[in-house]
């Protein structure tokens, strides 16, 4: 086991069509993370990030920083910094801005393990 500092404000960022930028922050290529891939994530007004679990993936995303509403089983819920929803296989949900703010958000994906 090692340690890795991870400069996320020197990570680049990749835009998303629809959903976005994107900054891989924990993984394979940022720090040997071989079962988990971490990602902060920025979305504007009319952007959104729809999140669907694969068999035997899991997902976390967190709200870092903004206002928004997450749909869950066809419901809307406003939500705030500190709020996320937790998604296990085959469970799917989305998040987007309320209003015209941005978004921060961690966005952790974790396959199964055996």
């Amino acid at each position: 086991m090692s340690l890795t500092f991870i400069d996320t404000n020197k990570i680049p960022h990749v835009k998303v069509p629809g959903a976005g930028e994107c900054a891989e922050i924990m993984g394979d290529k940022v720090c040997g993370a071989k079962n988990v891939v971490g990602n902060l994530r920025w979305l504007n007004a009319g952007e959104s990030l729809a999140v669907r679990c694969e068999p035997k993936i899991h997902q976390m995303v967190y709200l870092m920083d903004g206002l928004g509403v997450i749909t869950l089983n066809g419901k809307d819920y406003e939500v705030g910094k500190g709020n996320g929803f937790y998604l296990g296989p085959g469970e799917a949900a989305s998040i987007r801005p309320r209003g015209t703010g941005t978004l921060k958000l961690f966005h952790l994906v974790v396959p199964e393990l055996k």
